[in-house]
């Protein structure tokens, strides 16, 4: 004959073990899709900067496009939506960007979703710069002055020209060679060989 309290406890315990079987099975049948992030479609799948350039400290900047102004700060605006493939592609620029220039300019990736609609916008507003295409890439001199402002994935060698001449640094081609190093499938960093 077996002790009550022993028998009690039995049946708790598959009372929880069929719990959690059932638990599971729902989990199993009701549960949707496992999390696929991928680089080429428009999907949302979180920050795109943490996910597709493994530098998430761009996200949000650390100052204001009226703050880099007003102190006469180089800036890079990025406009992006994290919901879009050509900037999922353009990510890893920027953070190629931060690598070399973010100690001597500002960078300021900004989501177009988060820019506030207003009939009218300052030019220290980043929705003065917008165009509606995403990805876009203003660059402000020291004066504040735009001396560049493309959109669409743009190669970092066209920003890294563009920057040269702001900081009046050496064309590339008089230059160390800088070789791309594959990090993983998506990053890639410029190292000197």
């Amino acid at each position: 004959m077996m002790c009550p309290a022993i028998a009690q406890l039995r049946r708790l315990v598959w009372a929880k073990r069929l719990l959690l079987l059932v638990l599971v099975l729902a989990s199993m049948l009701l549960g949707g899709n496992p999390a696929i992030a991928s680089l080429t479609d428009d999907h949302y799948d979180g920050n795109i900067f943490p996910l597709y350039a493994g530098n998430g400290s761009l996200v949000p900047p650390s100052l204001k496009l009226s703050d880099s102004l007003r102190t006469h700060t180089p800036a890079i605006l990025v406009l992006y939506v994290d919901d879009s493939a050509d900037c999922k592609q353009f990510a890893p620029v920027i953070s190629q960007l931060d690598a070399f220039y973010g100690r001597a300019a500002d960078i300021l990736p900004i989501s177009i979703d988060s820019i506030p609609v207003k009939d009218q916008y300052d030019p220290s507003e980043p929705g003065y710069y917008l165009t509606g295409y995403a990805p876009q890439t203003v660059v402000f001199d020291k004066a504040g002055k735009v001396v560049l402002n493309e959109s669409g994935v743009i190669p970092y060698e066209r920003i890294d020209d563009v920057l040269r001449e702001v900081f009046d640094l050496l064309p590339r081609s008089e230059s160390v060679e800088l070789k791309r190093r594959i990090v993983n499938e998506i990053n890639t960093e410029l190292v000197p060989q």
